[in-house]
C-alpha cells in the first residue's frame, strides 16, 4: 500500500479532521483533530474503516505519542437531533480545533463540505482519510474513541449490539429496537426501522 501525502500545502500549520458514527442510530458523532509532524507517516495508515481493530488500536497509540497535538470531541443523540447530524459532526470537529493545543492555520477536512472554523482556510477533501496522512490520522482517533464509548454503553444496554455494531443499523440493532424499544441514546430524528418508511392512512 502507498504511503499517504504528508500535506496538501506546505505554507501553513496544518491539521486534518476527520468523524466517526455519521451513520448510526444510537450513540454520539466523535470527531477528532491531530496535527502531524511533516516527516510522519506509517504504513498501516489509512482510512479507519479499511483497518482491522488491532491495527486501529495500535495506530493510536503511535499517533497519540508523535502527533505534535491532538484532539477529540463529541457531540450527544440529543443534540444530533436538535441541529441534526451534518451540524452535529461539523460542531464536533469545531470542538476538537478548538481543544488543540497549537492553533491550526490551515484544516484538511474528510467529504465535501465543511462549515468555516474562526477564519482559518480550510479545503474538503472527498475519502480524504484515505488520501492524507493527518486526516487518516483523525478518522482512527474519532473511531477508536467512539468504539471505547459504545462498548461502555453496551455494558448498560447488552441487547443491541453496541460492543460489535457500534450503533450502526444492523439487523441485530434493529430487531432489539423492535423488541426492547428506544433508548436514551437512539436518534429519535432517524429512521430507527425500515418500517417508519410506511405512511399510516
Amino acid at each position: 500500500m502507498e504511503l499517504l501525502l504528508t500535506r496538501y500545502q506546505d505554507l501553513f500549520f496544518e491539521a486534518g479532521c476527520d468523524e466517526a458514527g455519521r451513520g448510526c442510530l444510537a450513540g454520539p458523532v466523535f470527531a477528532a483533530a491531530v496535527i502531524l509532524p511533516v516527516e510522519f507517516n506509517h504504513p498501516l495508515l489509512n482510512d479507519s474503516k479499511q483497518m482491522k481493530p488491532a491495527d486501529r488500536d495500535e495506530l493510536r497509540k503511535v499517533i497519540e505519542q508523535e502527533a505534535i497535538c491532538y484532539a477529540v470531541a463529541s457531540v450527544d443523540n440529543e443534540e444530533i437531533d436538535r441541529i441534526n447530524i451534518l451540524k452535529a459532526s461539523f460542531k464536533a470537529m469545531h470542538l476538537a480545533l478548538e481543544k488543540l493545543s497549537k492553533a491550526p492555520e490551515y484544516i484538511l477536512v474528510d467529504g465535501n463540505r465543511f462549515t468555516p472554523y474562526g477564519g482559518v482556510p480550510h479545503a474538503c477533501i472527498v475519502q480524504g482519510d484515505g488520501k492524507y496522512a493527518s486526516i487518516a490520522a483523525a478518522s482512527v482517533l474519532a473511531k477508536t474513541y467512539r468504539d471505547e464509548y459504545m462498548q461502555q454503553l453496551h455494558l448498560s444496554y447488552p441487547h443491541f449490539g453496541w460492543d460489535s455494531n457500534m450503533g450502526y443499523p444492523t439487523k441485530q440493532h434493529r430487531d432489539a429496537i423492535r423488541e426492547f424499544g428506544e433508548t436514551p441514546y437512539h436518534r429519535k430524528s432517524f429512521r430507527l426501522l425500515p418500517e417508519q418508511l410506511e405512511l399510516d392512512f
